[in-house]
């Protein structure tokens, strides 16, 4: 947090929309939390919510002197006391629950970093998300009201177009009945892009804990490389199969508006950032390396012994599309559809319900899923010496699916 007023000593005459994103592994912690509520474990549940208000309120401490801390202090012991009342709603369907829920991350985040920087004399507001980023009520993956979500953008800023900081919180947003809603994992950056896009914004900064956009993820592979500049289709292309720097809806809006997006080292704010604009189209890409765990390869066949026509895969897109499971991977043969994608026991348990009166089903769990933008031959000898399931190729893109390691 203190390197973030460093960083903004950078735009002394910039208005700037600052969007932050939970503290640490707040997100996973919530998602626990809110597992332990439904499953009624009130030891477990007591245990994490100590946890969680022991983090926030250290950090707190760690930035104010007694003397300051108490309007903080009572805002995150509210923000609590609202959280354990919605943890308490386990009659809600999951989604909604979970979004009702999994938004607190932000919330305290916004409120803690907000309240730092009006102490270090700073003109700063706190902007609340839900009122301005307008969505359906698809929870967890939220979509976005464009019209109404720009026109109580542009109001905001209008009538606070005297502060210079605007404060607000990522990944969540608000139906217009005012209930909360989420945009999907690591939803920050498109609430970035969201906030860029309405108000005419010349460019939008991602900043992250690594040096800008990478080829893969240091936490996987030991020798990665910097991407200097790419294309919005090569970034749409690396966040859609899974590039976890970039929430895959964040580049259309800026496309579109032909907004620059930069990705920065806050560990290293004088390192040069990776750009992502039109011009990064006349640059050759590098391979990039994107590995996803937790996969589950399902294949899928018609009782009756039918081809695997259009008429059956579009009814089986239909359940996949009903359930909300997005396909990582796909391949059809006369009598079978294989599928690769994100474990999650709810919703396979669902689409399962819903194919298994017509269609034979197998599947296997806990796999892996390697995908290589740009590859060459070496590259693709050397993943192919894990066990295979699955293997699709195209001139750019080689993706396997292999038993986890």
């Amino acid at each position: 947090v203190k390197n973030l007023h460093q960083i903004l000593t950078r735009y002394p005459d910039d208005k700037l929309v600052l969007v932050f994103s939970a503290m640490g592994k707040t997100t996973n912690a919530l998602e626990k939390l809110l597992q332990a509520s439904r499953a009624e474990q009130t030891d477990l549940k007591i245990s994490l919510l100590e946890q969680l208000e022991a983090f926030h309120f250290d950090i707190a401490a760690e930035l104010f002197s007694t003397e300051t801390i108490r309007p903080l202090s009572e805002k995150l012991e509210s923000l609590f006391e609202q959280l354990k009342t919605d943890l308490n709603r386990i009659e809600l369907e999951y989604d909604r629950h979970y979004d009702a829920t999994v938004s607190y991350g932000e919330l305290l985040s916004a409120e803690i970093i907000s309240y730092y920087l009006v102490q270090q004399g700073l003109s700063a507001k706190l902007i609340d998300a839900r009122e301005i980023i307008l969505t359906d009520d698809c929870f967890r993956a939220a979509n976005i009201n464009w019209q109404k979500s720009c026109e109580s953008i542009q109001k905001m800023a209008a009538a606070n177009s005297d502060i210079h900081f605007l404060i607000t919180q990522g990944f969540i947003g608000g139906t217009l009945k005012g209930e909360t809603t989420t945009l999907g994992r690591e939803g920050s950056d498109f609430t970035a892009a969201i906030m860029a896009y309405c108000m005419g914004a010349v460019e939008v900064i991602i900043w992250k804990d690594v040096p800008g956009l990478l080829n893969a993820d240091p936490k996987r592979l030991a020798h990665t490389e910097k991407i200097d500049h790419i294309s919005y289709a090569e970034a749409i292309e690396l966040a859609y199969y899974g590039a976890t720097v970039i929430h895959p809806k964040t580049i259309k809006p800026l496309q579109n508006s032909k907004i620059s997006l930069k990705v920065q080292s806050f560990l290293n704010p004088e390192l040069p950032p990776s750009l992502i604009d039109y011009a990064g189209e006349s640059i050759k890409p590098k391979p990039s390396f994107i590995i996803k765990d937790q996969q589950v390869l399902m294949s899928i066949s018609a009782r009756d012994f039918s081809f695997m026509n259009e008429d059956i895969l579009h009814k089986l897109f239909g359940y996949f599309a009903e359930t909300r499971i997005h396909i990582n991977v796909m391949q059809t043969s006369a009598l079978s559809l294989s599928v690769c994608f994100d474990e999650d026991s709810q919703k396979l348990e669902s689409l399962i319900k819903g194919l298994e009166a017509e269609f034979s089903i197998r599947y296997n769990s806990r796999l892996t899923l390697f995908t290589v933008r740009h590859y060459n031959q070496k590259l693709a000898d050397a993943i192919s010496s894990h066990a295979v399931l699955l293997e699709q190729r195209s001139r750019t893109t080689l993706q396997l699916v292999v038993k986890s390691l």
